[in-house]
């Protein structure tokens, strides 16, 4: 069964809080500590703690790093990376971390990533959370990682440069294209590396997928919230369901009378690309004996508003309905099948009933095509494969 890992960040995110939330998922205290000897710096200490926070057992992550720490650059931390005895897997993943974090402050600064230098996160802290990080999730080797969307408050925080605004201009880039949402609260929730670690390591944000829950785990923050919540980042792993996954999604809904239907192909391919999960035109008697036609579009919510305007902007439309639905997937996963062709592209289906293999229309099309053949005789040759032709594609 595939491995799932949920980040529900009801109280943002940091470094230390996912240190503390993977060792209390049951990360050995000890892996963590020889993995950031395998660094071979100094300067830092780490202080592990469990504890409980307004009544939840929590782990908590300290590091506190020597008073004048240099303000390292990317390169220098590459060659920190390449020198150590990490994982291959560990350091490249960490490289990617710390390129995004570089890319998101040299677009605060007006600079390049070549120049710019760490010292509104620090060098080690940065070093020790998203290294530790990591190496922790890649010890429990989830298959995927999906986190919350991510709070934003206000207020100001202390930096190098003074006192900036909250969220962190850092955090801004870095959570570009990301669900977020308004904070009241007058305090950091989400630093620069906390959101550089899930931008980098999630494979989406939205609510938790479908799972069998396993283990819940929580992280600590150092600080105190003003609020009385606790300020825990919550770790949630479990095994991915074999047959049915949940999801909500929006269903946006027009009726036209005005607007011609040849431009539907063209409508229907931007709404795909704006994110649309599924669209549909469907011929309808509107008032007055019009014949028109519904658009129909089912989206992820946090694509909403981008395929609204795209309706707006497309066709003739001066009204959208939008309603919150519940759907079931069946789990499905892209392969490649072996055929008298060659590899092709399909998907495998997990049914009830057994897995299925489904042809993809562009690949056999093309195969037709090519060869001169009946398109259904290379769909039923897909169908066909056995099993164990899969090459399931990464």
């Amino acid at each position: 069964m595939m491995k799932r890992i949920y980040l529900d960040c009801f109280s943002g995110v940091s470094g230390n809080m996912l240190l503390g939330a993977l060792l209390d998922a049951g990360v050995p205290q000890k892996l963590l500590q020889d993995t950031l000897q395998q660094l071979n710096i100094k300067g830092f200490e780490l202080n592990i703690e469990h504890l409980q926070i307004q009544g939840f057992a929590a782990c908590r992550v300290k590091v506190t790093t020597d008073e004048h720490h240099p303000h390292r650059h990317l390169a220098d931390i590459n060659s920190i990376l390449e020198a150590s005895s990490l994982e291959p897997a560990i350091s490249k993943k960490a490289k990617a971390v710390f390129h995004r974090l570089a890319e998101a402050e040299a677009a605060v600064h007006g600079t390049t990533v070549e120049t710019i230098h760490f010292h509104e996160v620090g060098a080690v802290d940065a070093l020790v959370d998203i290294v530790g990080a990591v190496a922790g999730f890649y010890f429990l080797g989830p298959a995927e990682i999906t986190c919350s969307p991510l709070p934003m408050p206000g207020g100001w925080v202390q930096c190098a440069h003074g006192e900036i605004p909250l969220p962190a201009p850092a955090v801004c880039k870095l959570l570009k294209d990301v669900p977020v949402y308004g904070e009241s609260l007058q305090q950091e929730l989400v630093t620069p590396t906390g959101a550089a670690l899930v931008t980098e390591l999630a494979a989406g944000f939205g609510q938790m997928p479908a799972m069998i829950l396993q283990k819940t785990a929580y992280g600590a923050g150092t600080m105190q919230r003003a609020d009385s919540r606790p300020n825990l980042l919550r770790i949630q792993v479990g095994e991915a369901l074999d047959v049915m996954e949940s999801q909500q999604v929006d269903i946006l809904d027009t009726h036209i009378d005005d607007w011609n239907p040849e431009l539907w192909p063209h409508t229907s391919q931007l709404l795909m690309d704006a994110g649309a999960l599924d669209v549909c035109l469907i011929p309808i008697q509107m008032k007055k004996g019009r014949p028109g036609f519904l658009v129909r579009v089912v989206c992820s919510p946090a694509d909403t508003l981008q395929l609204k305007n795209c309706l707006f902007t497309e066709t003739s439309t001066i009204g959208i309905r939008c309603r919150r639905e519940s759907r079931s997937t069946l789990m499905r996963e892209p392969v490649t099948v072996d055929t008298p062709w060659g590899p092709l592209k399909a998907k495998k289906i997990h049914r009830p009933s057994g897995v299925e293999i489904s042809p993809e229309y562009e690949a056999c099309l093309l195969v037709a095509r090519q060869h001169g053949i009946a398109l259904q005789t290379v769909y039923a040759a897909v169908r066909d494969c056995r099993l164990n032709s899969f090459l399931t594609d990464k």
